[in-house]
């Protein structure tokens, strides 16, 4: 698995390629297929573009799913915020409520 990784990183370091690409409306930018090719791109694919001293640097971009809380893990969060003691923009009173509304939810399910 690995060993083909290393050498298409490999091949890309030696055997860089550059062609040259036409900004379109609204800023498209078609990047040539070899290139595409070559780092896996296809419709849909995530790239960032950065600012360098050289000028703009694409490159593909990994997406990571986000956590899809239930309704008991965002209430259990909300009970370990309420009882860290750590309320800043809250009193103490409106802790409590917020606690009490989250018990009793919890009692009603």
């Amino acid at each position: 698995m690995y060993e083909n990784l290393i050498f298409r990183l490999s091949e890309i370091m030696v055997n860089p390629v550059s062609e040259t690409s036409k900004v379109g409306k609204r800023g498209t930018l078609v990047i040539p297929a070899k290139l595409r090719n070559r780092f896996g791109l296809k419709e849909g694919s995530l790239v960032i573009a950065e600012e360098t001293s050289e000028g703009i640097l694409l490159r593909p971009a990994i997406a990571m799913p986000t956590a899809v809380l239930t309704q008991a893990q965002i209430e259990t969060l909300l009970l370990e915020g309420i009882d860290s003691g750590e309320a800043t923009d809250m009193t103490g009173d409106d802790w409590d409520d917020l606690r009490q509304v989250v018990q009793n939810a919890r009692k009603a399910q």
